[in-house]
Formats: C-alpha cells, structure tokens, sequence
C-alpha cells in the first residue's frame, strides 16, 4: 500500500470515527476520549435485592501495582440530573480522575422522577452507602475512610446523607462512618420551588424545609463531618448563595468547612473539569484531591 493510500485510509478512518463521536451526547463524547486502561470496573453491582436497573452501582478501582496500598480512601459520587435524569454511565471520566489520584469510586444510579417521589432518592443513595460500607474491602477500599460527593441534585443527595443521619440509621451504617462530604454546586438552600416537576417531586413532604440540606445542620445531634463546597460564580441554575448559606450555617455549628468560590465557572464547567480534555490547570481536581487526602489521613 503507497503513503498516499494509507494516508487516505487513515483519514477515512479519522472522518469515520469523529462522525461517530459527534452523534454521541456530550458525556458519553468526553468518555470514549477517555482511556481507561489505568482503572478496573466491576459493573452493574446490585445494592438492594430486586431487580430495578436503577438500583444498582459501579466500582472503579486504580489499577493495581505491587506498590499500591491494599486498602485506599474510597468516594462515592452522586451524580445530577434534577432528581430526574442521569445514569452512572456518563461519568467514567469522574472515576477516571479519582482513580488516577489512588481512590476507589462508587458511582451508583437511583430512581428518579416520575418513577419515584422525595425522598426515595435519599433512601437509595443510603442504600448505596450501606452496600459500600460491607462490600467495598473486597475491591481495596478502606470503609473506615469514606466520602460522600456529588455534583447539582447529586450534591443534594450526598448533602443529606452526610447532615440528616437518619437516612444512613436506618441502613445500620454508623454517623462515624463519614469521613467528609464534598458537594460541587449543590441545591442545598433552594427554597422556594419554582420549577413543575420539582414542585411535584418533593409535594409528599409537607414541612420543605426538612427536603433542604441547609435545615439539618442545627438539628444535627451528632458531629458533623467535615465539608468542602465548590461553587461557581458564574452558576445560574444553581445559585451560588446555596454553598454560601450552607458553609456560614455549617461555621456557625462548629463545623470544618471549607468554601470556594469559583471565578467565571458555570453550573456544568465545574464537573467538565474532572474531564481530561477540559481540566485545564487542575485545580478542580487538585482541590477535591487535596481535601481527601488531608480529612483520610486525621
């Protein structure tokens, strides 16, 4: 075959294979660009008995070398979605980034609306947590360092879980269990409701001020974990007054919270930066590193 004729295959090839991108959805472009040959995946792993799709989670683990540690921080990310969309597939790039920093991810779905009301989103999330803290060991997470994170309602979800204990009482997982929470642009003090479907979500809990995050943190009666809020200043559809309100809340309960406030970045560029092609300087990813690293090690 001449250079010529390679050449023009090769381009074929490239044509062929952006064109195929291009028809994909955003996240699931950014996760066929990401390679995957640093992490395990163990797949589809139900965390309650039944068979609904949406109860069910992925582990990733770092890939193993015979210097790595044999029990590492673990995160479990929530992703958004309004408490109406999303699925644990279009965040590889999520666990990319945390498994190239040395933790094991969790990402599990939940059921959504209109399939399911407030809080049975919540009750799923805790159910995911309980499953982790038996289960993760066998993957090479370390449950005595665990962390809640999430991104919009899935900030929301993780914000609950770790303020309002009840959830996870319920599932036998200890308050202690919590190593900290990290939400990125999280709805935490998003009263009042505006939007149909949300309104209609959260309509079986007649005091709404119990379904905001901000609401639990007086009435905690055990030690909070602690917090790190990243939020965008540029953020209009989660405003950033929800992490300022809740990190003033959290300060004055005595709290360890940490709050940045992001210049220039909108509600999704925030979690496009755990993206490879999209990180940029890092510091997204550094910061939320950092924050583990630090709380795992006290």
């Amino acid at each position: 075959m001449s250079v010529k004729t390679r050449t023009l295959a090769l381009s074929a090839m490239v044509v062929a294979v952006v064109s195929a991108l291009a028809a994909c959805s955003p996240t699931k472009l950014v996760n066929a660009l990401t390679p995957t040959s640093g992490l395990t995946k163990t797949a589809s792993v139900s965390y309650l008995l039944g068979n609904n799709s949406r109860q069910r989670l992925d582990v990733y683990q770092p890939t193993r070398g015979s210097e790595t540690p044999l029990s590492r921080p673990v995160v479990i990310f929530f992703y958004g979605g309004a408490w109406q969309d999303g699925s644990r597939d279009d965040y590889l790039f999520v666990a990319d980034a945390l498994t190239q920093r040395g933790y094991v991810v969790v990402i599990p779905d939940y059921r959504v609306f209109p399939e399911v009301m407030y809080p049975d989103f919540l009750n799923d999330g805790a159910a995911a947590v309980a499953w982790t803290v038996a289960n993760i060991e066998r993957f090479g997470g370390d449950r005595s360092r665990l962390f809640l994170m999430g991104h919009s309602a899935g900030a929301h979800i993780a914000a609950m879980l770790a303020l309002d204990r009840s959830y996870l009482a319920a599932h036998n997982v200890s308050a202690t269990s919590i190593k900290g929470l990290i939400g990125l642009a999280g709805p935490y003090d998003f009263l009042p409701l505006t939007e149909p479907n949300v309104i209609a979500l959260f309509s079986t809990e007649k005091n709404l001020a119990m379904t905001q995050p901000i609401s639990h943190v007086k009435s905690s009666t055990v030690a909070l974990p602690p917090v790190l809020l990243l939020h965008g200043d540029a953020d209009t559809r989660v405003y950033p007054k929800n992490s300022i309100n809740l990190a003033r809340e959290l300060r004055a309960a005595g709290a360890k919270v940490e709050f940045d406030l992001l210049p220039g970045m909108d509600h999704t560029s925030i979690i496009a930066k755990f993206t490879r092609v999209l990180r940029g300087d890092g510091k997204v990813l550094d910061r939320v590193d950092q924050f583990i690293r630090e709380k795992a090690a006290s």
